[in-house]
């Protein structure tokens, strides 16, 4: 018997059968967590250019007013979470460990708190390049946790055609719960976000892909559609076995559609484009009334809250501030933003939370186990039979071990990683081979930015 399968109880064809832990949220509706005192605006919440600030300090904003602007077309810009007044722009903690510019929001108490700035858009006229526009102009990026500006997916790449819009509804990390409440409630508007996307592509087609274990979501979009089929013309749903990392952009492709996204390419490449469930459900709610994204969905969950549930959050709320609406337990010992397979510990409670905070998962001492002994590799070959792509992560841990990075990219093809920790979950030596790499894509990338900087010099010389 393989390893695998002696620690799961059954064969796999990739990825794992993890413990979900959803039962904590699931069930609860999505409510409001309350405005705090302060709220920090970080400037870079998405992959790409910082957004540029609009306001200066002691100025009033009402809530939904851009206060900073797209730095470039790999930008998003910012919008006001509360009406209140700028108190200063200053360096704030990030997620990441260093500082970044932000700008600090104190709400008015008396203030009623509705969305005062937007009007209404007519999207059905809009050629696809305004609504790509728009979409920029949302400042919406992937909530799935990835933070890529939405805008830049819906432009359809030079030379490519784009025949259908898969949209992700897995949300196949434990613990975590937000999407599912999304589709829930919001069916509506991720069907609206879907057409919108596949307007902005040229797509005739969409398929939204949720796991099995979700068929309350399923129903619920399938009701959605049948309400409305001269519109929702081209969607369907369809239910995908419950696996982690079934949510993986070239897992969920292939599971869907039978089409595999070559290495270090594109879905773009075999004719398709991935969102977000919960990223298409702002885009439908958000783009007809030319709004901006302010709040989202997070999850806060784990035996460390005695509150646990799925909370509407201002975007710039501390994370101190929505572990205390949760009614944090004295006993916590760790904190993480997503879930615990993919998910990064905070190294600090003072962060905002900001548009790819999917979760907040809060584990106390009990759930924390002490650092493991890292023995040496046995040759079980469990993380080759639970790698998702199919690679050899015994074999890049044993490079990355020897410094050996940039083997490990041309050779063994670890830029296809994309960080599942599969490999570290199942390695009975407890091997951080997710960490290595880390550590190798990170090296990479600073040894091509050196080399890029010595060509430059070299053309100028």
């Amino acid at each position: 018997m393989a390893l695998l399968e002696f620690f799961t109880g059954k064969h796999l064809d990739r990825g794992l059968h993890v413990p979900e832990h959803k039962d904590l949220t699931s069930g609860l509706p999505i409510r409001r967590l309350p405005f705090a005192p302060m709220l920090v605006v970080p400037l870079s919440q998405h992959a790409g250019a910082p957004a540029i600030p609009l306001v200066h300090e002691g100025q009033e904003v009402v809530r939904g007013e851009p206060i900073a602007k797209a730095g470039g077309f790999m930008s998003v810009p910012m919008h006001s979470p509360v009406t209140g007044r700028v108190t200063k722009l200053a360096l704030a903690p990030t997620a990441r460990g260093d500082l970044g510019m932000a700008i600090y929001i104190t709400p008015y108490q008396a203030a009623s708190q509705e969305v005062l700035y937007g009007a209404p858009q007519d999207i059905e006229n809009m050629t696809p390049e305004e609504i790509v526009q728009a979409v920029q102009n949302t400042g919406v990026v992937g909530l799935g946790g990835a933070a890529f500006p939405t805008h830049v997916k819906m432009k359809v790449p030079d030379g490519k055609k784009i025949d259908t819009v898969v949209v992700n509804g897995c949300e196949c990390e434990p613990y975590l719960t937000t999407d599912h409440r999304v589709m829930l409630e919001y069916p509506k508007d991720v069907l609206y976000g879907a057409r919108i996307a596949m307007r902005a592509l040229g797509a005739a087609n969409a398929v939204i892909g949720v796991e099995d274990n979700k068929m309350d979501a399923v129903e619920a979009l399938r009701n959605a559609i049948d309400a409305n089929r001269t519109a929702n013309v081209g969607i369907t749903v369809e239910s995908v076995p419950a696996k982690y990392p079934q949510g993986a952009e070239k897992m969920l492709v292939k599971v869907l559609l039978g089409l595999e996204v070559p290495t270090r390419g594109l879905p773009a490449d075999v004719g398709l484009a991935v969102f977000n469930v919960a990223t298409l459900a702002q885009i439908g709610e958000l783009l007809p009334v030319r709004q901006g994204l302010i709040e989202r969905v997070v999850t806060i969950t784990g035996p460390g809250v005695r509150k646990p549930g799925n909370y509407l959050v201002a975007l710039g709320t501390p994370l101190r501030f929505a572990l205390e609406q949760a009614d944090c337990r004295d006993d916590v010992s760790s904190v993480i933003l997503g879930g615990p397979m993919m998910g990064a510990a905070a190294g600090s409670l003072d962060i905002p939370i900001t548009k790819g905070v999917t979760g907040i998962l809060v584990l106390t001492q009990k759930e924390v186990k002490a650092s493991s002994q890292i023995y040496a590799c046995i040759h079980c070959a469990a993380c080759v039979d639970v790698c998702p792509i199919h690679l050899n992560p015994s074999h890049l841990g044993l490079l990355a071990r020897k410094d050996r990075y940039e083997e490990m990219e041309t050779d063994y093809h670890l830029m296809d990683c994309f960080e599942c920790a599969c490999c570290s979950y199942v390695c009975p030596s407890h091997i951080p081979l997710v960490q290595y790499f880390r550590v190798a894509k990170q090296m990479n990338r600073e040894r091509a930015n050196r080399e890029r900087l010595k060509a430059k010099e070299g053309a100028h010389a």
